[in-house]
């Protein structure tokens, strides 16, 4: 089975159902709900990883911590939550346009993490998780927690598959202590 992420951007893992006109909670990989209102239509991959379908938004907003999302023709609790599980995405070809030094989190999982002063090979990230109101930290596949911030990240390559850290005295010994 081919792997659906390199075909798919996947933007929220939808969590439970909220309220009771269908609308569900989602854990979002992205920027927000303005980004979902902005698309008007994603993609929900199953947990298995067919597709179920394409989905119109008609809402999207915060509350709690949490975008809440709001579809086309899910209108109930029972709607809601039978999408529990699933994942909303998109094809790479309708992510927004980047900026200079602005990264996709998901291009980054993969790269290898690399000490830019003596080439220390630290691992591989495994996941980005974004911190609300911060900058996100990188997880390397051993747990290994780096905060991704321009003077920790010195070399962003995702190209390359490469990120050059200088991490800060304790750290590495503080996780593996």
């Amino acid at each position: 089975m081919p792997d659906p992420d390199s075909n798919w951007v996947i933007l929220a893992e939808l969590v439970r159902a909220r309220g009771n006109r269908g609308e569900i909670a989602v854990n979002g990989l992205t920027t927000g709900p303005e980004r979902f209102t902005e698309l008007g239509t994603v993609t929900l991959l199953a947990p298995d990883d067919t597709v179920k379908g394409d989905f119109e938004v008609e809402e999207a907003w915060e509350h709690n911590g949490f975008t809440i999302l709001k579809f086309k023709g899910i209108d109930s609790i029972s709607d809601a939550e039978k999408l529990r599980g699933f994942r909303a995405a998109i094809r790479p070809s309708r992510r927004r346009p980047l900026e200079a030094g602005e990264y996709f989190f998901g291009d980054l999982v993969g790269c290898q993490v690399i000490d830019a002063k003596n080439q220390t090979v630290y691992g591989n990230v495994a996941a980005v998780h974004e911190q609300a109101g911060g900058s996100g930290l990188l997880e390397l596949e051993d747990g290994l927690l780096i905060p991704f911030v321009k003077d920790i990240c010195v070399g962003i390559k995702p190209e390359a598959g490469r990120i050059e850290v200088i991490l800060p005295d304790g750290l590495v010994e503080l996780f593996r202590g």
